[in-house]
């Protein structure tokens, strides 16, 4: 008897899932992706022939290690180190390090596994990764973090390489982190060269690399959005987080003409009517690292809510009316019950800008009813576009303006968008952004695997 193709999906899944015990955000990473290549299966078993799904749900190298550091007073503490090196089938393994108390390798995993076609639909040769470690920077000193990454890179090191594995930052890795990570680097293998991205201007760093997310999912958005006729401009948006990717996507749409009402961290969420400041949320949040709370204090008519005062429907980013959705926070983040918050409200787009920051079922909720639905490994694509570009400046000893970078960004999205979009259409399901993205990021990094052999 033939297999199906939703058997074949279905007992891969089931597999990964005895295989992976307790890993949900992995299980729901595999379970998101391979239900949307039913119709690519169906279309070319030469997938099923070659045992495609059952190889690429696996990573090529999985690596964990011991993180000892002593803090400021002298006392010794030890963390957990991950880097997973999903695939290499399409070019060098290219993902970010996270430092964050909940990271662990299902985390990780999961992360590295949506790199892998996230890299692929940038159509630029890199392969998938993703890395990081338990350790937690928020309250840590500067000296303490230096310990940790000095460290962290003592192991880290052995395993990467600028023509074999380059890391970039992640939550909890920004510039501070990378400049620790590169100096000792570079002090361990006595070389300089592009083995990190997100550097420093002044020492092979590119310029754009901090906005290229944001900036990248306000381009996926206007793609989106052009076509069904409407623009940017005048949108009324939610922008969730308040880090690198939230703060420059809420730039990025404020410059197109949109009024941002709300943002969050981790402790609440502000609320402005008439727009959010975005001179001052730089300046708490990237500058001064303090919490949004203090944002309510310099502009009296905005509300600030903590998060252990969300009451139903009352002042949760997720139940704010708005037109643009762009959760660009962490991981599931969005819920079911927020996607209903945001179709009675009379969202028409959700633009993923974190990594996998909606359930399965608001997904479906939102695509059910109608709402334009953006999936992370398309919209979120700019960071790595930029990285690579950061890569190709290394290379060349050159260094290109912020509007050849930002110029360059804007054609990948234009591109990636473009790619699912036609590969929706191809495949019967127009318009369906989940689908498109996950059979054209799959077929690419599938390709290469069956081109190269076991």
């Amino acid at each position: 008897m033939n297999t199906t193709a939703q058997d074949y999906i279905d007992k891969t899944i089931e597999k990964i899932k005895i295989q992976n015990p307790f890993e949900l955000e992995f299980h729901q990473a595999v379970t998101e992706a391979l239900n949307s290549l039913k119709p690519l299966l169906e279309k070319e078993p030469k997938y099923m022939a070659n045992s495609i799904l059952e190889r690429i749900v696996i990573p090529e190298r999985s690596i964990s290690f011991r993180v000892s550091w002593s803090d400021d007073n002298n006392i010794m503490q030890t963390n957990i180190g991950y880097r997973v090196q999903f695939n290499s089938a399409v070019g060098i393994y290219k993902g970010g390090l996270r430092f964050h108390p909940s990271v662990n390798i299902g985390i990780i995993k999961f992360l590295g596994f949506e790199q892998m076609f996230k890299n692929a639909l940038t159509g630029l040769n890199l392969g998938g990764a993703k890395g990081g470690s338990d350790f937690d920077p928020k309250g840590k000193s500067d000296s303490e973090i230096l310990r940790f990454c000095q460290s962290f890179m003592n192991e880290l090191y052995r395993h990467i390489g600028s023509t074999r594995d380059v890391p970039a930052g992640d939550i909890g890795v920004g510039a501070r982190e990378i400049g620790y990570l590169f100096g000792q680097y570079k002090k361990l293998t006595a070389t300089f060269d592009g083995v990190l991205t997100g550097k420093g201007i002044g020492w092979g760093g590119s310029l754009a690399r901090k906005e290229a997310t944001g900036y990248g999912s306000v381009y996926f958005a206007q793609n989106i959005l052009h076509s069904i006729s409407k623009e940017i401009k005048g949108m009324r948006c939610c922008v969730s987080g308040s880090g690198n990717v939230a703060l420059y996507t809420i730039e990025k749409l404020q410059s197109l003409g949109a009024t941002v009402v709300a943002c969050s961290d981790s402790k609440g969420t502000i609320y402005h009517e008439g727009g959010l400041d975005f001179d001052t949320l730089l300046e708490l949040k990237e500058i001064n690292d303090m919490e949004l709370s203090e944002y309510a204090k310099i502009h009296k008519d905005s509300i600030y809510t903590q998060r252990e005062e969300y009451k139903p429907n009352t002042h949760h980013i997720w139940s704010i009316p708005c037109d643009l959705a762009f959760p660009s926070a962490t991981q599931n983040e969005l819920n079911l019950d927020d996607a209903k918050n945001l179709v009675k409200n009379g969202a028409i787009l959700v633009n993923e800008g974190a990594n996998m920051p909606s359930t399965i079922d608001a997904i479906e909720y939102l695509q059910n009813n109608r709402v334009l639905f953006s999936p992370a490994k398309a919209a979120n694509a700019g960071g790595v576009a930029t990285s690579q570009l950061e890569m190709a400046q290394n290379s060349s000893m050159m260094r290109w303006s912020f509007e050849e970078v930002d110029s360059k960004l804007h054609a990948i999205m234009n591109n990636i968008f473009n790619t699912a979009s036609d590969t929706a259409k191809e495949f019967g399901h127009e318009g369906d952004l989940v689908i498109g993205a996950n059979i054209a990021g799959f077929r690419r990094v599938a390709d290469a695997m069956i081109a190269q052999g076991v």
